[in-house]
């Protein structure tokens, strides 16, 4: 066998595809931790049992997200450029995609992409936990709701209270203080969504909105906040089947084009 992997290292998850060919042949994640060459061992090592891969049929690794330097690999490349090529792949059979909002676990990027899928321009907010995975981590918490049932829970909502702020600090204090004035979990789940698609709609509409439209990252299996995002900018999002895989996959592709490439020319 052929194999291409591709290794994303994000701040709170570590994701892994590997390819035979241009084919997925399998993907896994995890939580990073403190250890991220530890963490890639492991998912990499699960990933050759399952799929009986020898080490020496990995003929080419690329790796992405914030530890891509950290670890082996045959070629790095930005977490962008990973995103990028992914949604491109994933909707070929489709639509081109011309924006990406990609919400991960502590940042957030849009992505403007000309019709051939190269990078026109981005935005990113690194600064703070304001509107990430996160963010919505510490706010099931507060609610005492778990993670995957916000997005249920907010269709349920009938008086959707106004949050002020996305500071993972003060969005805790208002969300206790709504609480404590007797408002419904469900409306506050979905005034949060409001928020969020407020503060990432401002950094699409900053460098155009462009359809079709691809929403990614771990957050993007949350239905209520695809709908608040819809509602804000007034577009269809595209969700992939597994969006918090995309980064690593589209690594995976980048590593078969390349080395396919490289072997031609030899």
């Amino acid at each position: 066998m052929e194999i291409f992997t591709g290794i994303d290292i994000g701040s709170t998850t570590t994701k892994i595809a590997i390819m035979q060919g241009d084919t997925i042949l399998g993907t896994r994640l995890a939580s990073t931790g403190a250890n991220c060459k530890k963490t890639v061992k492991f998912l990499l090592d699960e990933l050759r049992e399952n799929y009986a891969v020898k080490e020496e049929e990995i003929l080419y690794t690329v790796a992405t997200g914030y530890g891509r330097r950290m670890i082996f690999a045959n070629e790095i490349v930005t977490e962008i450029t990973a995103n990028a090529r992914a949604a491109k792949w994933l909707m070929r059979d489709k639509t081109n995609v011309r924006t990406i909002i990609n919400i991960g676990g502590q940042d957030c990027k849009v992505i403007a992409l000309d019709s051939n899928g190269i990078m026109l321009d981005f935005a990113m907010n690194d600064k703070c936990a304001a509107g990430t995975g996160r963010f919505l981590e510490v706010m099931s918490r507060v609610l005492e709701v778990e993670l995957d049932e916000l997005g249920s829970l907010s269709e349920k909502a009938e008086d959707i209270p106004h949050i002020n702020s996305l500071c993972t600090v003060f969005g805790e204090s208002e969300v206790i203080s709504l609480l404590s004035q007797g408002k419904r979990v469900e409306d506050i789940i979905a005034g949060i969504h409001k928020s969020i698609a407020k503060r990432v709609g401002a950094m699409v509409k900053k460098i155009g909105v462009h359809e079709a439209v691809f929403f990614d990252g771990g957050p993007a299996y949350n239905q209520g906040l695809k709908r608040a995002l819809e509602q804000e900018l007034g577009s269809e999002l595209n969700v992939p089947p597994d969006p918090q895989i995309t980064t690593a996959l589209g690594a995976a592709i980048i590593a078969y084009e390349h080395f396919t490439k490289k072997r031609k020319t030899s």
